[in-house]
């Protein structure tokens, strides 16, 4: 067997060149979670041993401590080629203007010391409120002005990737979770990878740690207080418990046996070979070992069919982690590293207010601001007791903009949100929904229009009429009403 002496390098795009191993640096906001800040030169020398063995493509964000700062100290040496400095930027719900957007950016810049941000990635919190759209696209002109190399998203489900790609933002990358246990990116995100050619940074390859011997036929932990433990042991439990676990690790470890290499080696080796996949995300613990030669074994083998087949065996025994991809932190089942985010979600601003209805007592209206609204003479949508009434909604941002023009799948997922919103502001949701009205105007669009519909409503199931017209104002493929319940119970 070869032992590689770096990791496979990778070009993401005419701009950057990656490893195929990146060093996370979550794990910064955990040691420092107590106060105490890593000294900077200290932080940077610890990068820099990483760096020169070949790992020197750093994930980061606004979040992770003071992580930033740690590597704009390592990409202020003279050392060339210099490392690569992947971040992400996380704002709440609100409004993204091109200065609220600018601002987020150059603070990314401040902190890492640099002119440009190789790659910085965008999370959203809720697609409820439309303006991760505008962000995007500030975050489009800001890379033409030569403030940002690329652009990524951070734990986006495959409908709103699409929404993004139609709508002409350059997006190369989605930074997901991806592991044995874990496997919800094989799906339809990976299918629209394989169209679009955008790729995944995968991370949570190992389960926090979980997914190595030191857990093999060990009984379930308890009390756990490291973050990351506690976040993947929430995904272990939903994906069928520990025992279901179990049957993972013992099929990773006869593989692993199979091949002389770990565990670790076999998890993050699966979810590497996936062709819709750049990278995998390591979590480094800086001042501790740095595992470079566990991983470099990464690059030494490969897994063949009877390997799949033993994982597929195992993999018969757990369930699947609900949901896609980011629906972990936006709906129940929150698998997060502090559990239910309800409150948190809760306590963000929705883009529609329900004011008190002029004409109706103890009725409620909600206005969006579209001039048609005051020409035309309606509302986005009215209450009356518990019933709920949404306006006809087509995919448009701001005043006028038509999104994702001719792509009528991805302007449904737009729509629904816009109607979910609407929804909201009167504390009603998706589950209240008991009839909804479909207008198209081309009949091959009905099976991506359905999909979309059916991704939001498909358990709900309210009664619906889908009906093919002979065109929309403003040239829109679809328009949507629907009709709500609130439960007062």
């Amino acid at each position: 067997m070869t032992r590689p002496t770096r990791p496979e390098r990778l070009r993401l795009s005419d701009r950057l060149e990656m490893s195929r191993i990146l060093t996370g640096l979550w794990q910064v906001a955990d040691i420092e979670k107590d106060g105490e800040t890593i000294d900077a030169a200290t932080g940077a020398a610890w990068l820099a041993d990483y760096a020169d063995r070949g790992f020197d493509t750093f994930d980061m964000a606004d979040h992770y401590g003071s992580a930033e700062i740690m590597a704009g100290r390592l990409l202020a040496r003279s050392d060339a080629p210099k490392p690569l400095a992947f971040t992400k930027w996380c704002p709440a719900p609100g409004p993204m203007t091109p200065e609220v957007v600018r601002a987020g950016v150059e603070e990314r810049l401040q902190r890492l010391g640099v002119d440009r941000v190789d790659l910085l990635q965008f999370h959203w919190w809720s697609f409820r409120h439309p303006a991760w759209l505008d962000a995007l696209h500030h975050l489009a002109n800001l890379r033409e002005q030569g403030l940002i190399a690329e652009i990524g998203v951070t734990n986006f489900d495959a409908a709103h990737v699409a929404v993004a790609l139609a709508d002409g933002v350059p997006l190369v990358t989605n930074q997901v979770s991806f592991s044995l246990v874990d496997r919800r990116a094989a799906g339809a995100l990976s299918d629209l990878c394989g169209k679009t050619g955008v790729r995944l940074l995968a991370y949570g390859t190992l389960c926090g740690g979980f997914l190595s011997e030191r857990w093999l036929d060990k009984p379930e932990p308890r009390d756990l207080t490291d973050w990351s433990k506690m976040k993947y042991k929430r995904f272990i439990d939903v994906a069928g418990g520990w025992d279901a676990f179990q049957s993972i690790l013992s099929a990773a470890k006869a593989i692993a046996d199979k091949h002389g290499v770990s565990i670790a080696n076999i998890a993050t080796r699966w979810v590497l070979e996936h062709t819709a996949v750049a990278g995998v995300i390591v979590g480094a613990r800086l001042g501790e070992r740095t595992h470079s030669n566990d991983n470099l074994k990464l690059f030494s083998f490969t897994l063949d069919a009877d390997d799949h087949a033993r994982l597929a065996g195992a993999f018969g025994k757990t369930a699947d982690v609900p949901g896609d991809c980011g629906d972990e932190y936006r709906q129940p089942p929150y698998l997060t590293a502090s559990g239910d985010l309800s409150h948190h979600l809760d306590a963000m601003p929705l883009p529609f207010e329900a004011t008190a209805s002029p004409h109706r007592v103890g009725g409620q209206q909600v206005l969006s601001g579209s001039k048609w609204e005051d020409v035309a003479g309606y509302a986005r949508a009215q209450r009356i007791g518990d019933r709920i009434l949404v306006s006809g909604t087509t995919a448009t941002a701001g005043a006028d903009r038509v999104v994702a023009p001719g792509d009528a799948g991805t302007q449904t997922t737009f729509v629904i949100d816009k109607i979910l919103a609407a929804l909201a502001a009167f504390g009603a949701d998706a589950e209240d929904v008991v009839r909804t009205r479909i207008y198209i105007t081309d009949e091959d669009d009905v099976e991506a229009v359905s999909r979309a519909h059916g991704r939001v409503f498909g358990q709900i199931k309210p009664a619906n009429t889908l009906i093919v017209v002979a065109g929309l104002i403003g040239g829109y493929r679809v328009e949507i009403e629907a009709e709500a319940i609130l439960n007062l119970q």
